[in-house]
């Protein structure tokens, strides 16, 4: 099927009256695009080059969304839609790890097209920069400061957590792993001057220890890197996303937000 007739029969559905977003019985499951840095691509031997889009094709990719009727939101602005309590033609906006090159390449993009997004900041790198990447021989890239979280949250965007220091929670004793979960909370909320209530797995992995411990801290929503749309079924606390890839143009994040 062509990404023109999925668009069309994308608006029918808009404007046929029928798009009552219940928790219980979505007519569209909601999308929740992943992306990690917004960036020069790396060197091609760099084993996680497919985490970087280039800012210019980032550009392009929320113009699009705009323009085909979509709306981006932050994980907090998302909830009303999926829970039901909101109806409309909405997409999730995330960015894992917390990069410095979001914070300058992405968020003038996302002001100017009128979206919110949420990032999920690793709270013990504030200012510093990706060691789990580069520990596995990725390029160093550098975190947002404290300051410029600030000003992310200041434009009204969203501070999630991906833990203290991006660890593999189910790997970790239940002391550790509740420490990372839910100090990284608390630091970012000392931080920001706001309730932190995203949650982000690192790795995407959960346990069903993992992800109890992340209820009873007090997040709202939790997103993994299951592949998919958010539909009826969906646990709040184990959402699907849809990665983008530095591959990936304009009409493929249309697609995936199209297609579960």
């Amino acid at each position: 099927m062509s990404l023109d007739v999925l668009i069309d029969q994308d608006r029918a559905a808009t404007t046929q009256g029928g798009v009552a977003l219940q928790r219980a019985n979505p007519v569209r499951p909601i999308p929740i695009l992943m992306y990690h840095q917004i960036d020069v691509l790396p060197d091609r031997r760099s084993p996680y080059r497919y985490l970087s889009v280039a800012p210019q094709n980032f550009a392009r990719q929320m113009r699009a969304l705009k323009q085909g009727g979509w709306t981006g939101l932050s994980m907090r602005d998302l909830r009303p839609y999926l829970t039901g309590e909101r109806t409309g033609k909405v997409v999730g906006i995330t960015f894992d790890d917390g990069f410095r090159n979001v914070y300058d390449n992405a968020l003038p993009v996302l002001n100017a097209v009128g979206f919110t997004a949420t990032t999920y900041f690793v709270a013990s790198e504030t200012g510093g920069s990706n060691r789990w990447d580069t520990a596995n021989g990725g390029a160093h890239a550098p975190c947002m400061s404290r300051q410029e979280i600030l000003r992310w949250v200041a434009w009204g965007h969203e501070a999630g957590s991906h833990t203290l220091d991006h660890t593999h929670l189910p790997a970790l004793s239940s002391a550790e792993a509740r420490r990372q979960i839910f100090d990284s909370r608390q630091a970012l909320q000392d931080l920001a001057g706001q309730s932190v209530d995203a949650f982000a797995y690192p790795y995407g992995d959960a346990s069903p220890e993992v992800r109890q411990m992340v209820a009873e801290a007090g997040y709202t929503s939790a997103t993994t890197t299951r592949r998919g749309r958010v539909k009826a079924a969906d646990d709040m606390l184990m959402l699907p996303r849809r990665i983008v890839r530095g591959g990936d143009a304009w009409f493929n994040v249309l697609f995936k937000c199209l297609v579960g």
